[in-house]
């Protein structure tokens, strides 16, 4: 699909999310891209309080959603947008709700036998020493409805656990005390049901966190990745595997760990990942001759009814 055939193209970016700043970052990049190779494109801000009118007069042919986080990466939105059948890029409602929902994305793994580290749920009730007891330290503690490693906190102490928990509940949402797998990282780009090359991410940082991901410049990021090309497949194929167990399509990113025994964990899923100078689906995308504009085309020829 050409530029030519594209129609109409409204990016959908900055909302109301913890993950605005990122959107709008994602939104302007993807915008930029598009513009550069003569598409009909412009950009709207859900936050707007005339955003519904805006959207309507646009008679848009696609939308492009660069929104990260609750109210656009949730199915929200995706909704909407089936009812205004207007198509859209990314996963539909199912794919998009369950991911953006870590806890009910694990519980989902763990029914199909996918690997994914044990977590228990957090709440006020919480027997915060029976739970180091049966995760053990250091624990993850997550907001189950934040991306951009929004409210993580790497947990060394139970009181930290506990520290954790009473800052991860300003995001107002379930919270999941998760297991800490000691290992090596990486991330799974994917696009039109083909898994890109893995990048082996590497930080100083304690973990991944949201500083590593979007405001350093000291994270490495290893692509093609250091793995025998069989490993490499077999955990694309992993990826590719908890994607679409989720009900995710179109294109996203599958980040997974790979413990000191080199048996694989999943981790989570992003239906809508950053298209950022930091990001990391443009990066692997690139390893294989994609570059930047012709990755967001692609991105965009998936937008269908």
């Amino acid at each position: 699909m050409t530029q030519h055939n594209l129609g109409k193209v409204v990016v959908l970016m900055g909302g109301t999310s913890a993950e605005r700043e990122i959107s709008l970052r994602t939104g302007q990049a993807v915008l930029e891209a598009l513009l550069r190779q003569q598409v009909d494109a412009q950009s709207l801000d859900p936050a707007d309080d005339n955003f519904m009118q805006q959207l309507m007069a646009t008679k848009c042919d696609r939308v492009f959603i660069a929104l990260h986080g609750r109210g656009g990466e949730d199915g929200t939105m995706q909704g909407l947008l089936d009812n205004l059948n207007i198509p859209y890029t990314g996963s539909k409602v199912l794919g998009s709700a369950l991911a953006m929902d870590k806890m009910r994305t694990k519980a989902l793994w763990q029914g199909l036998g996918l690997p994914t580290p044990k977590s228990i749920a957090l709440n006020e009730k919480s027997n915060f020493a029976a739970i180091v007891e049966e995760l053990g330290l250091p624990i993850m503690v997550k907001p189950s409805l934040e991306g951009s490693s929004v409210g993580i906190t790497k947990a060394k102490t139970l009181s930290e656990l506990q520290q954790a928990w009473e800052f991860a509940k300003q995001y107002d949402c379930h919270i999941i005390a998760e297991q800490f797998i000691q290992g090596q990282e990486y991330t799974v780009g994917i696009i039109e049901e083909m898994a890109l090359p893995l990048i082996h991410l590497i930080t100083p940082h304690d973990f991944y966190d949201f500083e590593a991901k979007y405001n350093t410049d000291t994270t490495q990021y290893i692509c093609p990745c250091d793995l025998p090309a069989e490993r490499e497949q077999n955990l694309q194929a992993l990826a590719l595997e908890a994607f679409q167990a989720i009900g995710a399509s179109s294109w996203g990113r599958v980040d997974l760990i790979c413990d000191d025994n080199e048996r694989p964990w999943l981790l989570e899923v992003n239906t809508i990942p950053g298209l950022t100078d930091h990001s990391l689906v443009p990066k692997a995308a690139k390893t294989i001759g994609i570059d930047f504009d012709e990755l967001v085309l692609r991105i965009l020829a998936t937008a269908t009814q």
